[in-house]
């Protein structure tokens, strides 16, 4: 799968998208809300889920623990994808991220907020989010479910599924078409190239479409 993840970073959220509703996979946008800390972050890759829950019986060394155990578990390598089911609290911060860092984590992103925000735009850590605050997860938050399907918006993720985030937004691929969906963006990418620079040389519009049938 490290193949189809570096591959799939060349890639670009839109075309991902006109190629999946080509295929008949029509709901893959996450919420347009979801956006990158930084215009300039991206996430492409492999996908583990977390879900949990605001749970105010818990003590402090509770809260904490279970966080510290959902650092711990994260297979290597992999896109962290959160469904807090809440938005009252930030599930992300800055030793979090460090963390997940160390675990060569492509990237996170949550239905939910982030904090530390300055510390994470300076490691350059991708994290994708609704917004930001100070408020933690400590006595406040545990997890219910690593690596079972997770939903944001109306889009079904599980874990071993692909997604693409960038600054046009994020775009979940089911593991099953994976493959047939990066190799049919890049064949997208390179028409598109052609066809942007038979526009630049002086080609008409209409006459590009016709030739190229993109735009």
């Amino acid at each position: 799968m490290t193949d189809l993840s570096q591959r799939l970073a060349a890639c670009h959220a839109s075309p991902v998208h006109d190629v999946m509703r080509e295929m008949g996979y029509g709901n893959c946008v996450l919420p347009p809300e979801i956006q990158p800390l930084d215009r300039s972050m991206k996430i492409a890759g492999e996908i583990y889920t977390l879900s949990g829950h605001i749970d105010q019986t818990l003590t402090r060394h509770d809260s904490l623990l279970r966080w510290s155990q959902v650092l711990s578990r994260v297979p290597h390598g992999k896109v962290l994808v959160c469904q807090p089911n809440t938005h009252a609290i930030a599930l992300m911060g800055e030793l979090s991220a460090r963390a997940l860092m160390m675990k060569d984590c492509r990237g996170y992103l949550m239905d939910g907020h982030c904090r530390d925000v300055s510390d994470i735009l300076e490691m350059g850590f991708p994290v994708f989010g609704r917004l930001s605050t100070a408020a933690d997860i400590m006595e406040r938050w545990a997890y219910d479910a690593m690596g079972a399907p997770v939903t944001i918006g109306n889009v079904t993720i599980r874990s071993g599924d692909f997604l693409i985030a960038d600054m046009d937004g994020a775009v979940i691929i089911p593991q099953e078409i994976a493959e047939q969906t990066i190799t049919e963006t890049e064949k997208v990418m390179a028409e598109e190239s052609d066809m942007r620079n038979a526009i630049l040389g002086g080609m008409d519009p209409e006459q590009a479409y016709l030739k190229f049938n993109r735009f």
